[in-house]
Parts: structure tokens; sequence; C-alpha cells
């Protein structure tokens, strides 16, 4: 067992079992043995690799959305960029590269990047370097909006990039046995392993439908949260987000899944050593947003949504300048990102985005049905 296992082990055998969400959050966040805490994750060397670690045109065309989106805000002369999860960096640096070609957006963006990882801020701090524009760091949304406002004046408008952040917050599981719902727990097995259970109550602090017997629904409270409080800025204040995950926008079913090397693993297998993540509910976002006033947009897979953008034309443009190789390279990356098979990245991640109700549709989308679904 690795050593944050070990410690999750001396917990439960204090506390009880703990539920899905807690474990989760241990695993990736513990502050000396979690996840991100020890490690760079991201690309070949790594246990996974992101879009904008496959190709700079993914950045680019995000940043060009940001680009458009300030546009529709009237360009105001100073606006906040959150990154919500800026892994390396690349993404930002791609984005702040593409936004030369709107004038006067860089010169108006504060970047904030949301990051808890030290390991990771420092590498960010270093692809940075040089950019141009002021970048801080914060540990959380909310800190982030705290700290938007100019002391004495009318908080800023935001742009929000959210680029596989949300999968990676905790969800509580439920399981509907006969009499009823029950909360999956990781309990300890007869030789000291975790081990999945239910925990023997019914919960009493949420609502869930009535389904039948068997089904499985996950609850990220944290995500409704984020989208809720910058949902509400962005109404009050102005500002568009743009979320990129992969997910699903009605009936998912157990989506917790483990990664290290590029490959599946037991989730509960090596605590603090693989990535743990869970599929992004988009319709729960959806209502969460449009809750607090903002517009919102239908979700669409992330093959429209860079193909919208002029995806095409941009390695195109590539592609001219480059050699051979390179130009095989452009486009394995395209057919990469845009790959609608049921699990290719073009289909199985989804973009959402919403916005301040006076903007309109945000760029590349059209807006949802405001009634609930």
């Amino acid at each position: 067992m690795t050593p944050l296992g070990r410690e999750i082990a001396s917990l439960i055998a204090v506390e009880g079992p703990i539920s899905v969400a807690r474990y989760m959050a241990l695993c990736l966040g513990h502050p000396t043995l979690g996840y991100y805490a020890t490690r760079d994750p991201f690309g070949a060397d790594g246990d996974f690799t992101t879009a904008p670690e496959i190709s700079q045109m993914f950045g680019e065309l995000i940043g060009l959305w940001c680009a458009e989106a300030w546009a529709a805000m009237g360009a105001p002369p100073r606006v906040v960029l959150v990154e919500l999860g800026p892994g390396r960096g690349t993404l930002m640096a791609d984005l702040l590269r593409a936004a030369r070609a709107a004038p006067g957006f860089r010169e108006a963006l504060d970047v904030t990047l949301v990051e808890t990882s030290p390991t990771l801020r420092a590498v960010q701090a270093r692809t940075l370097e040089g950019a141009g524009v002021p970048v801080r760091w914060a540990d959380s949304v909310h800190e982030s909006l705290d700290a938007a406002p100019p002391e004495g004046k009318r908080p800023l408008p935001l742009l929000v990039v959210a680029n596989e952040f949300f999968d990676a917050l905790p969800v509580r599981q439920f399981v509907r046995i006969a009499d009823g719902w029950r909360e999956r727990v990781v309990g300890l097995g007869p030789g000291g392993e975790l081990g999945l259970g239910l925990a023997p109550d019914a919960p009493t602090d949420v609502a869930l439908p009535d389904c039948p017997e068997g089904d499985l629904r996950e609850l990220c409270a944290p995500a409704l949260d984020i989208v809720a409080s910058l949902a509400d800025h962005m109404a009050r204040h102005g500002g568009a987000g743009l979320v990129v995950d992969y997910g699903y926008v009605s009936g998912a079913g157990d989506t917790l899944q483990a990664m290290a090397r590029h490959a599946f693993v037991d989730p509960l297998a090596a605590p603090g050593e693989a990535d743990l993540t869970a599929h992004v509910d988009f319709a729960a976002l959806a209502l969460a947003a449009r809750g607090r006033g903002a517009a919102v947009s239908r979700p669409i897979a992330q093959a429209d949504l860079l193909e919208r953008l002029g995806l095409a034309a941009r390695a195109e443009r590539l592609s001219a300048q480059a050699t051979a190789d390179q130009r095989a390279g452009i486009a394995a990356a395209v057919a990469r990102l845009t790959d609608r098979a049921p699990t290719g990245m073009g289909a199985l991640f989804k973009a959402l985005a919403f916005a301040d109700p006076r903007l309109g549709a945000p760029p590349a989308f059209d807006l949802a049905d405001p009634r609930p679904a």
C-alpha cells in the first residue's frame, strides 16, 4: 500500500468508512502525499495528455474565443482572465500568443491561474515567464473573485477558461437499493485493504430522484458551487466562461476512474500515485449557471467547438510553413482533437459556455432553451 493509502486506512480505522468524494479529495489534494502535490502528471512522460499538449492550435483557438467574447463585452479596458486548473501553463501561453491578433486585448488582461499544486505553479511560472501580461495565482475560484476588483471600484468583468478542470473535483456516489438510496463509501476489507461499500442509512442532505434499483448517481457539489459563483459575477458585472471537459448531458452511472502511465488502473490500488477523475455532468453545470442569472449555451462536442472556431483554417496556415513531418504531425493532431468515435476526444469531450445575458450567444455557441431541463 502507498504511504497515502496507509494514512487513509488509518483514518478509516479510527473514523469509519469515508465518502468517495473525501477519498478523491485526499488522493488528489493531500498537501504532502496527494497526486498533484508531488508531480507534473502531463505529457508523454506523465500519466495523461491534455488537448493543449497535443497541439498549440487548441490554446490558440481558445484565445480567439476569449478575444471575441471580450469584444462582445464592448472591449473593456480591464478584464480578469481566469484559468481553472492551468496544467503546465501551455494553454495560457498559446492563448496569449493568439491574443495578439485582437488589438488592445492583451493590454486589457489581468491573468489569474487557479492552482493549488506548488509543483505545477513552478512549471506554469516558467512557461509564462515573459508573457507580457500580469499573472498571479489563486488557491480557489473564490479567492480569484475576491481579488478581482480594484479596491473601492466596481468589480471587473471576467473571462474564464476551464479545460479538464471539473473532472478532477470530488464526486459523491449514491446507489439505489430496494428500500432507497445509499451513499457509496470507501472502507476496509478483512485484510485491511481499501474497498467499496454502502453506508447503512439513507442520505439526509441530498435530494435524489426515484430511480430503478441498481442505478448509480454522482453529485459534484464543488463544481456546482464554482459555476454558480462565476455565473453570479458575470450576470452582475459582465463576462463569459468556457468549460471543456469529458462528460455527459444525460445518463451516466459510475464514471469514477484512475489513470497512471496513460493506462486505466484500479482507483483504490495506489492512492496518491494515480490520477482520479469522474465525468462531468454538463446538464447540472448548465442549471447552476442559469440559476444565477447567466445565459447558458447548449453543450456541444469538442470537435464542433474547434471546427466552428476555425481549426481547419489554422491547420492549413500552419501546414503551409511546415516540413513534411510537421504537416503530418499537424494532421494527426487535428484528427485526434476532432475524433468523433464514441471514445474519441472530439465526441467524448464536451464544451459549454455561460455569460452575461446582455452579450447574447457566446462565440461558436447557440443559447439553450432558458426553461429548466
